[in-house]
């Protein structure tokens, strides 16, 4: 079998691996105050072109969104995302377990968009019962979003000044950062994501590393304190150290964005097939994911060789699947994939 399920199936990245290797032995100390987190949190902040934002490494992306959001909010208030995001439909319900609602906004692309940050947040200012409901303060969005799509600069732009005109904070999910960064219609780098949001995050564990998230948090407020919520959640790893030599091999010599870019190309291939087979989607996009729409007799037939996740049903007879591309994607599986689509409709 043929694994396109997802972009966390392999390890790490070779290079990962063997900085790990290399310093297995070494001593440091513990939970993430160490020179190898230290230096790869300098990477990280080079990279956002601002000394002034903090950096800290946690584990999973469950995890560090539940972290990040209890450590902003206060016990009345709540996060609103699309109603496809991550912690509304994927977590298990994990940020209601802090204490905060999560509040679903319906999208057509698993994008907010400006307009909506200020219908919900001018919608709760005008309410009769506003003291007596949850008081929306943060606004997450995924880049790439959980559909592969992504917000073009002035997409964010428009987002931070309805946030900061309201008093929202902005929190963006970077599990899959990397594809977004590297994809080809791409504007944002993460130098704007440092200056948009109030804290976003650098994932690893869909991006060359065994796991772990790196967290940038540019609002002192938020950052308040947040070791304490770290350690309090179960995220203040005392190997710490295992972070930050990741981090740091992946912030070497362009590593992180290359195998990045690998992946998008990887997409890239399979989405030109599809196109040339007239295949629909149900969302288009440029990352590492994909969503065909096919027959469920052709899907039949194809999961006899290769792995997919079904995103819907369509109707009766078609499912919307996704197809997903990684850093570790060899490219004799992409020419399968490719060529057994084709011998299913040509």
């Amino acid at each position: 079998m043929i694994y396109f399920n997802n972009d966390y199936s392999e390890g790490c990245h070779e290079k990962v691996l063997q900085k790990l290797i290399e310093t297995n032995m070494e001593q440091t100390p513990g939970y993430g105050v160490d020179h190898y987190c230290a230096a790869a949190a300098d990477k990280i902040k080079a990279l956002c072109g601002e000394t002034s934002v903090d950096v800290h490494f946690l584990v999973g992306g469950t995890q560090t969104n539940l972290t990040v959001i209890d450590a902003a909010l206060r016990p009345h208030q709540g996060v609103f995302c699309a109603h496809t995001g991550h912690i509304n439909v994927h977590e298990t319900g994990a940020v209601e377990a802090t204490g905060h609602k999560v509040l679903s906004v319906p999208t057509a692309d698993g994008k907010l968009t400006a307009q909506d940050v200020c219908k919900v947040a001018q919608e709760h200012l005008d309410s009769e019962c506003a003291e007596h409901i949850v008081q929306p303060k943060m606004v997450y969005i995924s880049n790439p979003t959980e559909l592969g799509t992504i917000y073009s600069l002035s997409e964010l732009e428009e987002i931070s000044t309805a946030c900061r005109n309201y008093g929202l904070y902005l929190f963006l999910d970077g599990a899959r950062l990397g594809y977004g960064l590297m994809a080809g219609d791409n504007d944002v780098t993460m130098a704007d994501l440092a200056r948009l949001c109030d804290v976003f995050y650098i994932g690893g564990t869909k991006v060359g590393a065994l796991f772990g998230e790196a967290v940038v948090i540019s609002n002192p407020i938020i950052n308040e304190d947040f070791r304490y919520l770290i350690k309090q959640h179960g995220g203040m790893l005392a190997k710490g150290r295992l972070l930050g030599v990741q981090f740091d091999a992946l912030f070497t010599e362009n590593l992180y964005f290359d195998i990045s870019r690998h992946a998008d190309a990887m997409a890239d291939k399979i989405r030109e097939t599809l196109y040339q087979l007239q295949i629909p989607m149900l969302v288009p996009g440029t990352t590492n994911q994909i969503f065909p729409i096919l027959p469920n007799d052709k899907l039949d037939i194809l999961s006899k060789d290769f792995v997919f996740n079904t995103e819907c049903h369509v109707d009766d007879n078609h499912r919307a699947i996704r197809f997903c591309t990684s850093w570790a994607t060899p490219e004799k599986n992409v020419d399968a994939l490719c060529n057994a689509l084709k011998n299913l409709y040509l």
